[in-house]
């Protein structure tokens, strides 16, 4: 019988889910993600774990989830094709199903020129969409990426992350098509700041159909400061930060910011519950957990619920 993760469950019932995000120290102190998790866990449905974001050398995913999990944290494992060849990533979903791990969040990675072992050779054997089929392949058919069969397979609630502004933007919902067509379950999306547009492109995706085949949960994030918007509008790539945003947090004295910041995501997370096929939130508060309870507590998203024990 299947093991269905707490955030299936939720999604399942027709909950507004919200997931969050956690990321994993650049030391072995396990004191840190149990804090951070004490702090997510009666807010989130389940908590992302970052695997070598931004490619700088971290604390495996597997194993923070592991931690978090004491704490009562329900984990998305985050997996990337970056530093793993196919043997070594199915190899890896074996155990992360072993270890009750029940949800994985499938991504190419960051290219390693990015972290701080730019020397470093990337893997790149399989894409994020290949490495959500070969996921499908495992749990459903019970057979590895070479066609042989296992005893047990990896019962996994698959999902993908999106970015609807990334240039070209006409392609980007075909792109989402791919990901569903693989066998994704659930889509988390880069961070909105541009509501029309990515209203603009849910409406193509209901175009298709694929709210119906896919549970889409708009990435949503804070801002401590008008230096950090204007950083993710000019320096970081696929990020749509219109003017207006700079403007907002520009608006207000400077010790105020931050509050701006916190005001600002909860007026977009009540904009997207208002997008046909959205399902849920993916609220990303990295290095700044402790204003996740107020975020959700102002967004009006407590209690959650709780289906697994």
């Amino acid at each position: 019988m299947k093991t269905k993760s707490n955030l299936e469950r939720v999604l399942e019932a027709g909950e507004f889910a919200v997931t969050g995000e956690l990321g994993p120290p650049q030391s072995a102190d396990p004191e840190v993600i149990r804090g951070k998790a004490k702090i997510l866990k009666d807010y989130v449905d389940a908590v992302n774990v970052t695997d070598g974001q931004t490619a700088v050398v971290r604390m495996a995913s597997w194993a923070a989830c592991l931690i978090g999990k004491e704490e009562g944290l329900e984990h998305i494992v985050q997996m990337t094709c970056r530093d793993r060849n196919r043997i070594a990533l199915q190899m890896d979903i074996l155990g992360i199903a072993a270890l009750g791990i029940n949800n994985i969040l499938c991504l190419t990675g960051d290219h390693q020129k990015f972290g701080n072992h730019p020397m470093a050779k990337g893997v790149y054997d399989i894409d994020s969409i290949q490495l959500v089929s070969m996921v499908k392949d495992m749990r459903d058919e019970k057979k590895f990426q070479c066609g042989e069969e296992m005893a047990v397979e990896p019962r996994l609630f698959i999902g993908a992350a999106e970015n609807p502004f990334a240039d070209p933007f006409e392609f980007r919902v075909a792109r989402l098509a791919k990901k569903v067509a693989a066998g994704a379950d659930f889509i988390q999306t880069q961070i909105i700041y541009n509501v029309d547009k990515f209203a603009e492109w849910m409406k193509g995706v209901r175009d298709r159909g694929l709210h119906e085949r896919v549970k889409i949960l708009a990435g949503v994030a804070p801002r401590k400061s008008v230096g950090a918007a204007r950083y993710m509008k000019t320096r970081v790539p696929g990020m749509d930060v219109p003017d207006s945003v700079i403007a907002r947090l520009q608006g207000v004295p400077k010790e105020q910011v931050s509050r701006e910041g916190v005001k600002l995501c909860v007026d977009i997370i009540n904009q997207v519950r208002e997008i046909e096929g959205v399902v849920g939130i993916h609220l990303m508060a990295i290095e700044w957990e402790e204003v996740v309870p107020e975020i959700v507590e102002t967004a009006g998203l407590v209690p959650r619920p709780r289906f697994v024990t």
